[in-house]
């Protein structure tokens, strides 16, 4: 027990590639997948592995990247290590030599594969210390290994990753392939880098060849394969596509074992942070985006975006876009209604169709029907907005607010020049 409970570990992630093959001006670990980026799901992954510390490997877009990081916080709180010019894998390990000092083991992660999960970690890292290897690697089934090295274990012994140039057929045929996700203890692993050559096409140091050194050295070296949905990482936009995909597929189905329905997988757009209540049924062509959280018994869809929103308990939002909104219980929204940010609709309110409304607060049981604009307008408790009606909140300097009090009746075709006041129980005429 005092052994165990003396070890610490060290997370190296791999946050320095430039991502060619993406061709973009951001950071390949920066790419949004549903919703974060891949970086942000690799932390939260490494959090598994319960690290004492947390350090990442930077050079491209190093001051973005910090930023990004910095602003998740991430606990402990990463550290940030330039790798200088990039020469592979393994020399960005090799540049967090002085950053992992003490720890008993280094944990190396790729900052672009998103779709592992903490669990994954936690049985990687169980694994190593209970085999007592030198090292232990994650692996995986692809869709299509071409271009990867193939993974020969016998149980959860390594035997051998062979390169795709020098596999036999029956070895070609094997569609598991090694993850950069690696566990090592950190005496074995700096004594194991030094040893690796640069004698290769890319002519740079690759981590999976330490994994060699330490079998020669007589080694122990571990594999264990997760399932991850048949992707690894996003070095294409192709591969970024897949990654979403496999991330939207496992998004959705945590959610429908939480009682919520979804009529077509294929056609629905889950961001990671979402929470969505129980009896919820989510219709084809919705994206659902950011912090968003909707309640119990809600229908969202057909052909719905809410983007950093909140809908109460028993809401209707279809055709519409909401962006920034707080929806209360029982409402309904749409059909092509566009709530903008700042939009309060209270208990029992109804913003119907083709109704636009930006920062204003639309009072419990009150309803904007149809063709309308709402701006800058605080509207009270069962009043009614006819259609055709316009706050008019911008003189071309300046924008200016609207009241509308209680049990109010507004007629049809009415423009309301801001800045004004409508009483309680008061009626206009078109």
């Amino acid at each position: 027990m005092a052994e165990r409970s003396s070890r610490s570990t060290a997370v190296v992630v791999l946050a320095a590639g430039l991502g060619k093959r993406l061709k973009s001006s951001l950071p390949k670990v920066l790419h949004p997948v549903c919703g974060r980026p891949a970086l942000w799901h690799v932390l939260q992954a490494a959090r598994g592995g319960r690290p004492d510390r947390i350090v990442v490997v930077v050079h491209h877009g190093a001051d973005q990247v910090a930023e990004a990081v910095r602003s998740w916080g991430i606990k402990p709180e990463p550290q940030f290590v330039d790798q200088g010019t990039p020469l592979g894998t393994g020399h960005a390990v090799m540049a967090a030599d002085d950053a992992t000092r003490g720890a008993t083991d280094v944990l190396a992660m790729n900052g672009d594969d998103p779709l592992v999960e903490a669990e994954h970690v936690r049985g990687l890292m169980a694994l190593h210390r209970r085999s007592r290897s030198a090292a232990t690697i994650l692996t995986t089934e692809v869709d299509d290994p071409t271009g990867y090295g193939r993974v020969i274990r016998r149980g959860t012994e390594l035997v051998d990753i062979v390169e795709e140039a020098d596999a036999t057929p029956e070895q070609r045929a094997i569609r598991e392939i090694s993850t950069i996700v690696y566990a090592f203890r950190r005496q074995d692993l700096f004594e194991a880098l030094p040893l690796i050559g640069r004698s290769n096409r890319q002519n740079e140091y690759y981590l999976p060849q330490v994994l060699k050194v330490l079998q020669e050295k007589g080694r122990k070296v571990s594999a264990t394969m997760v399932d991850l949905g048949g992707g690894l990482g996003l070095n294409t936009r192709a591969g970024l596509a897949t990654v979403n995909r496999i991330m939207r597929d496992r998004i959705i189905r945590d959610h429908m074992a939480g009682g919520v329905t979804f009529l077509d997988l294929s056609t629905t757009y889950v961001d990671v942070g979402v929470r969505i209540g129980p009896d919820t049924v989510v219709h084809p062509l919705t994206f659902l985006e950011g912090d968003t959280r909707i309640g119990v018994g809600c229908e969202i869809g057909p052909s719905a975006r809410v983007a950093d929103s909140r809908i109460g308990d028993g809401s209707a939002v279809q055709f519409a876009v909401v962006r920034g909104a707080r929806i209360g219980r029982g409402v309904s929204v749409g059909p092509f209604a566009s709530l903008r940010p700042g939009t309060v609709l209270d208990d029992g309110a109804k913003a119907g169709t083709f109704v636009e409304i930006k920062a204003s607060r639309v009072g419990r049981g009150s309803k904007v029907p149809h063709l309308s604009y709402v701006g800058d307008t605080t509207i009270g408790r069962n009043t009614n907005i006819g259609a055709g009606t316009v706050t008019v909140n911008y003189d071309g300097w300046d924008k200016y607010g609207t009241v509308i009090g209680n049990d109010v009746l507004i007629a049809s075709d009415t423009m309301l020049v801001a800045p004004v006041r409508v009483g309680n129980r008061a009626m206009t005429g078109a």
